[in-house]
């Protein structure tokens, strides 16, 4: 277990502002940024990893959109596809699923 940037796994500062409301309890990346037990601080709330697991694409929910800030599966494609230039939406693609709770 260790400490980590907020950045390292939240990749804008609009999602680390969604965590701290509590809007973004989960976030899909290409590769393993995290392992369960590691810690982030944002401002002066401490966040845990609780969750660290291997999905695809095709693996994703509604519920997994709106744990990232998303209204739906369609909305979180779309911004994927805007944020990656060239990126196109395979369900056979592999991605890192990293769970996080506030800690009181």
């Amino acid at each position: 277990m260790s400490e980590i940037d907020p950045n390292t796994l939240l990749p804008s500062d609009r999602m680390v502002q969604q965590a701290l409301e509590g809007e973004v309890t989960q976030i899909h990346r290409g590769q393993q940024y995290a392992e369960e037990g590691d810690t982030f601080g944002i401002e002066n709330t401490t966040f845990e990893v609780v969750a660290v697991e291997k999905r695809t694409l095709g693996d994703l929910t509604d519920a997994d959109a709106r744990a990232e800030g998303h209204r739906d599966l369609e909305q979180y494609r779309q911004t994927l596809e805007r944020a990656h230039e060239g990126f196109e939406w395979d369900d056979g693609s592999e991605v890192v699923r990293h769970r996080f709770e506030r800690l009181e």
